[in-house]
């Protein structure tokens, strides 16, 4: 069962890693081709396994590559943003610690994803691992469902800037826009929503700032640091709102479900 699981892992992790990376016109000219099925076939375990140190070298690979793969195709872009927003904004330094962000972004990103994630285990994986599906048509269901995400998530401005760089033809429609334009744009949309949410976390806690300085100069202490006042206000500020359900509410539903 262990093996069986591995097989199927390696595999659509190697598929996918080819859907995004490889141009697409050369990939489909493969899929097409019956190309993908003959590069993968020892992978996918057709009686020809490929030998250890290969096989060790190609999961080296795909660790290598899997955290880009989370950082720039799902929802952990934006959500670490804000919380580093967040923790500047409230004027703590190391507080919470950088484990502890990455770790609630994480969670919070298999939270917001876990419709996709679901979508492309009923749909794709379950398929393929009884056998039901071929790997080409898991990775095009897989690639559809995440490709899906990301289209709902990404500016039409930002697809057509990097579409026009490209000097790609006319896209009729979203679910046509390829990777290759599809992974910048969605990188720079979430870019540019993380900082228009910071922006809005920040205002309350400027204002607990300007307050504070205005109250120490209007006292004459010109010499005491606002900071080291305005923090406990503001702690005291987000505590009282509940601050953490609010802005883990807000990014979960800032992606709409999903």
């Amino acid at each position: 069962m262990l093996a069986k699981v591995k097989k199927i892992s390696v595999a659509i992790g190697f598929a996918l890693m080819l859907t995004v990376l490889i141009p697409d016109a050369a990939f489909a000219q493969a899929a097409t081709s019956g190309g993908l099925d003959r590069a993968v076939g020892q992978i996918a375990g057709d009686g020809r396994p490929l030998s250890l140190s290969l096989q060790i070298l190609l999961l080296m690979g795909l660790l290598t590559v899997l955290p880009s793969l989370i950082l720039m195709m799902t929802s952990f872009t934006r959500i670490i943003i804000v919380l580093s927003i967040l923790r500047h904004a409230l004027g703590l330094q190391q507080t919470p610690p950088n484990q502890v962000l990455v770790g609630l972004s994480l969670f919070l990103s298999m939270f917001v994803m876990q419709p996709v994630i679901s979508d492309i285990n009923r749909a794709a994986i379950e398929p393929y691992g009884n056998e039901q599906i071929s790997l080409e048509e898991a990775v095009k269901v897989s690639a559809g469902s995440l490709h899906g995400f990301m289209i709902k998530q990404t500016r039409q401005a930002d697809i057509a800037l990097f579409a026009g760089i490209a000097k790609a033809p006319a896209i009729a429609k979203p679910a046509d826009v390829p990777f290759s334009i599809l992974l910048p744009a969605f990188v720079t949309s979430e870019l540019k929503t993380a900082f228009q949410i910071g922006f809005l976390i920040f205002l309350p806690f400027l204002i607990v700032d300007l307050i504070v300085a205005s109250s120490l100069m209007a006292l004459g202490m010109m010499m005491l640091s606002p900071t080291i006042i305005s923090m406990p206000f503001k702690l005291l500020l987000f505590v009282l709102v509940d601050g953490w359900a609010l802005t883990m509410g807000s990014l979960a539903s800032s992606f709409g479900g999903g």
